[in-house]
């Protein structure tokens, strides 16, 4: 599962785009108890989420005309110039070529094959998020209509290990991809890719999902859509996994949130 002990492949950031910053922040805050703190005048409106005292998500205004807004996961790179490189030797887009964030880091914006738009982060004193799992990033998926295409691109971009496992219930054309960073196995495990065709994609394409930990599933979910989200999948008991729901904020950004089993249990 997820951890802040960040290893090359590892999701190590992620930040939300949104048209109305103030209103995001305010809309998140009340989901999930954070706080938004502005990054000063040279951010250009970007800031940081955090609990407890330690950063869980980022939130920034759009930067790109005609750009929705979205969650961006980000995956830890030891070199951002040779992970682009190998993005475009795949088949993959480089939408922001590295770039440095002050002394924070480096960064730079993708896009896989199949049309999954993700970041990668190499760490300078910024070394990603602090807290993640309850009340922050717990599990990352992608949907995309070209499962083993996206499973090839990133196998050789972030050295990725794949094991492949039926969904629950009868549904053996259905396959879940569990991705976990290079020689980590289960343990190691933060992810996962699904299949789906492009009738069962809302954006016709593929898209990388963010699972926030929450201790109370269908109470976030009321609280989502009473602040003008929408569920797109109501809480569902899923056996092994726990209880999650699939939802768009207020401005159609996509996310989901998990009670693990264990904490359902406990």
């Amino acid at each position: 599962m997820l951890t802040n002990d960040y290893v090359p492949g590892a999701p190590d950031w992620i930040d939300l785009g949104s048209r109305d910053t103030t209103a995001a922040a305010a809309y998140y805050g009340s989901l999930f108890g954070w706080e938004f703190e502005p990054g000063g005048p040279a951010s250009g409106g970007y800031g940081t989420f955090v609990r407890d005292g330690g950063t869980v998500a980022a939130l920034g205004p759009l930067q790109d005309t005609g750009a929705h807004p979205a969650w961006t996961v980000y995956f830890e790179t030891a070199d951002a110039d040779a992970t682009t490189a190998a993005v475009q030797e795949n088949g993959g887009t480089v939408r922001v070529p590295p770039m440095d964030v002050f002394d924070k880091g480096r960064l730079a914006a993708c896009t896989d094959p199949t049309g999954g738009e993700f970041g990668v982060w190499q760490p300078g004193t910024n070394k990603g998020l602090d807290h993640v799992g309850p009340w922050g990033l717990c599990w990352t998926e992608l949907y995309t209509p070209q499962a083993q295409r996206a499973k090839d691109f990133y196998a050789a971009v972030l050295a990725w290990d794949y094991e492949d496992m039926p969904l629950p219930g009868d549904a053996s054309a259905d396959v879940y991809t569990v991705v976990s960073r290079s020689g980590g196995g289960q343990d190691g495990s933060h992810g996962g890719i699904l299949q789906l065709g492009p009738d069962l994609l809302p954006t016709g394409t593929a898209y990388w999902q963010p699972y926030f930990g929450v201790d109370d599933c269908d109470a976030v979910v009321a609280r989502a859509t009473e602040g003008g989200g929408t569920a797109l999948m109501p809480p569902t008991d899923m056996e092994g996994v726990g209880r999650l729901a699939l939802l768009t904020d207020p401005e159609g950004a996509f996310f989901a949130v998990l009670t693990p089993a264990a904490s359902m249990t406990s």
